[in-house]
């Protein structure tokens, strides 16, 4: 994989997803979705496969169609709250963070907002003071309604916002909102991730700064 020209960008705010751009979540969320898989008799690879960038009710309904949703929900989140081993801020994430003022940016997640607290808690995150949760949409990504809701708490239009996501459904849900995408190699192979406009390996590539009303940004992408 090759450097590109570096790219400078002009947004009026960004949009994080939370596990794998934010966080190491990974291993929590596949020995999570494991655990649950084995306790319902379902195949886990599968449960893995589909629960990356997805809302939990969503993979519940997917592998269990006439269970009941709200409950098995329950359970996933309480699994996933309970496992919090290797949980680590990503590379460059507090530095990007601390260049960016409070209003300029917020989550669009598909955990629970519990779920979300607990892990941005564990890995040393401030949550911004509105932000958006699984239980903040009728729609999960890759449906575009997440990223359109996130882009109006920070009193923006979708075109204004930059998305940082680590994965394809994330990655569908911000173009089909009408953001740009910078993909986070992360968790997921580039040739994944080719929907984003840009592929960086880690947010301390990326670097921030103030313009008049709006945020520039500066990065060298990955081809």
């Amino acid at each position: 994989m090759s450097v590109q020209q570096s790219v400078q960008l002009e947004v009026g705010g960004l949009l994080f997803d939370m596990d794998g751009v934010l966080m190491s979540s990974l291993g929590s969320v596949e020995r999570s979705w494991q655990r649950y898989a084995q306790m319902r008799g379902v195949d886990p690879a599968l449960a893995v496969r589909i629960a990356h960038g997805r809302r939990a009710i969503e993979t519940i309904q997917y592998l269990l169609p006439n269970a009941d949703a709200a409950a098995e929900l329950r359970v996933i989140e309480q699994i996933e709250v309970d496992d919090n081993e290797g949980l680590v801020v990503l590379p460059g994430v507090q530095e990007l963070l601390q260049s960016l003022p409070a209003h300029a940016w917020t989550i669009v997640t598909s955990a629970t907002e519990r779920l979300a607290r607990s892990r941005l808690a564990c890995a040393g995150i401030a949550p911004p003071e509105r932000f958006i949760t699984s239980e903040s949409v009728t729609e999960g990504k890759p449906h575009p309604e997440p990223y359109r809701r996130g882009a109006q708490l920070l009193g923006l239009v979708p075109q204004e916002c930059l998305v940082l996501e680590d994965a394809p459904a994330g990655v569908a849900a911000g173009k089909a909102a009408g953001c740009m995408v910078l993909a986070v190699l992360a968790t997921h192979a580039a040739e994944t991730l080719q929907a984003a406009d840009w592929r960086v390996n880690t947010l301390a590539d990326v670097q921030a700064r103030p313009t008049a009303h709006r945020y520039s940004l500066t990065f060298s992408p990955q081809s």
